[in-house]
């Protein structure tokens, strides 16, 4: 399997992340959405945007090891938060890039403000395609 991450020249500069991922061979894997849930249920980080990210790639890690990957083979992330606030749209994306998940985040990579999320309280969740 082979994973090439390209930015065309006609396009513009990104914060990090590639415009293109193409995979050739192997195998898809798909992650469910990753939330700030602890193993027993519960909501970490209540009110705290920060510490959900740091939960959520904590859970995103776990799943990853769970299917013998790495945050390397990801191909795909959608990263959303509950926010119209650009500021915290960033800090998000910081956050995260500064998580032992950061690799992640190389790919292509779409980062969406939304109005709500599943759980009450939550913040972010992270949708995650693998190639392996």
């Amino acid at each position: 399997m082979v994973i090439e991450r390209h930015n065309p020249a006609e396009l513009h500069e990104t914060p990090g992340y590639h415009h293109v991922t193409v995979v050739t061979g192997g195998r898809t894997v798909y992650l469910a959405g990753q939330v700030p849930l602890a193993a027993d249920g519960t909501l970490v980080g209540d009110g705290d945007v920060l510490a959900q990210v740091d939960q959520v790639a904590a859970n995103a890690l776990t799943a990853l090891r769970f299917a013998g990957l790495s945050p390397h083979d990801v191909v795909r992330t959608v990263i959303y938060v509950v926010s119209d606030d650009n500021a915290v749209l960033a800090a998000v994306w910081r956050r995260l890039n500064e998580s032992p998940l950061a690799a992640a985040f190389t790919t292509a990579s779409t980062l969406l403000g939304v109005a709500k999320l599943g759980f009450t309280g939550q913040l972010v969740e992270l949708d995650v395609t693998v190639a392996a």
